[in-house]
């Protein structure tokens, strides 16, 4: 099986000073790929500044052999989004793969969660992605080839207490992959999220005494599949936890069909409403309007 390498690529990653980030990007580097190492260095609410953190993770590439570069722009603003794609462009002239990893967390649950939270999280994680997919796709579109990862959540696809913002900004970054990959596709531009779960610094506080291993290494091999000119797919989403991978997918139980419906009827009939025995399950690319044929297709037949 031959290595799947990254020798010409330049690679932005957003979040890439520790955890799950810096595992990706020193194995792109590793196998080729020159790296921007974006990271501010905040906590984990995201605050404060550190630049220490994105510049030891390029001096440890640098040591092995790699190439990259350290960038403290915060993808919360529109500014530090457009800033890290610059930083690529300026040094290499290209841009081939984005993936954004970058996160915060600040806790409370719905009723008491303050505004400030609420758009501090959106800011960084769903907002975030908006700003540097916006740098970077146009370039990609342009020069015919992209990769892009957005990061998701099980949190995203299933909730979690005490954490609406990043549920809702989760939730969120799926949808722009879909468009993303919708507007990519003519472009050979592919926009893919993966759905990890590692042990890292957002795991303070609780008890992975009875976890398996969850090393952030396990996750990368599929991340750099995701960035890398073999990925075969676009507007998926992967997952990766504790050695196991996966494919997460919205489907739809086929439903029923009547010409008019009451309150009571839905009441009556909700059980087969529900029925998941019969899915529909849409790819991305012709989705929006298999949904809609679909469902005409069962009014006309009655």
């Amino acid at each position: 099986m031959a290595e799947l390498r990254f020798d010409g690529r330049v690679a932005v990653i957003t979040g890439a000073g520790r955890g799950l980030g810096r595992a990706y990007a020193e194995l792109l580097a590793a196998r080729g790929a020159r790296v921007v190492v974006n990271d501010p260095g905040p906590s984990m609410r995201g605050e404060g500044l550190d630049t220490g953190v994105a510049q030891e993770v390029v001096e440890a590439i640098r040591a092995a052999g790699g190439e990259a570069i350290a960038n403290t722009d915060s993808v919360a603003t529109p500014e530090g989004g457009k800033a890290m794609v610059e930083a690529a462009l300026d040094t290499w002239g290209r841009i081939d793969a984005l993936i954004h990893n970058a996160g915060n967390v600040r806790y409370g649950s719905i009723r008491e969660l303050s505004f400030e939270d609420f758009e501090a999280v959106l800011d960084v994680h769903l907002r975030g992605a908006f700003h540097v997919v916006k740098a970077a796709f146009g370039r990609m579109c342009d020069a015919g080839y992209g990769r892009i990862v957005l990061t998701s959540s099980i949190g995203g696809l299933y909730g979690n207490k005490r954490v609406t913002n990043y549920g809702v900004a989760k939730a969120g970054l799926i949808g722009l992959n879909n468009v993303a990959a919708l507007e990519g596709a003519e472009f050979g531009v592919k926009s893919n999220v993966i759905v990890p779960s590692a042990v890292t610094r957002m795991a303070e506080g609780l008890d992975i005494s009875q976890y398996p291993p969850m090393q952030p290494e396990l996750v990368a091999p599929m991340v750099g599949w995701l960035a890398h000119e073999a990925c075969s797919v676009s507007g998926e989403m992967l997952v990766s936890i504790a050695g196991r991978m996966a494919r997460a997918y919205i489907a739809e139980s086929e439903g029923v069909y009547q010409p008019a419906w009451t309150m009571e009827d839905v009441d009556a009939r909700i059980d087969q409403i529900r029925d998941p025995s019969r899915q529909w399950l849409f790819p991305v690319a012709t989705g929006h309007v298999d949904h809609i044929v679909k469902s005409f297709e069962m009014a006309r037949a009655g």
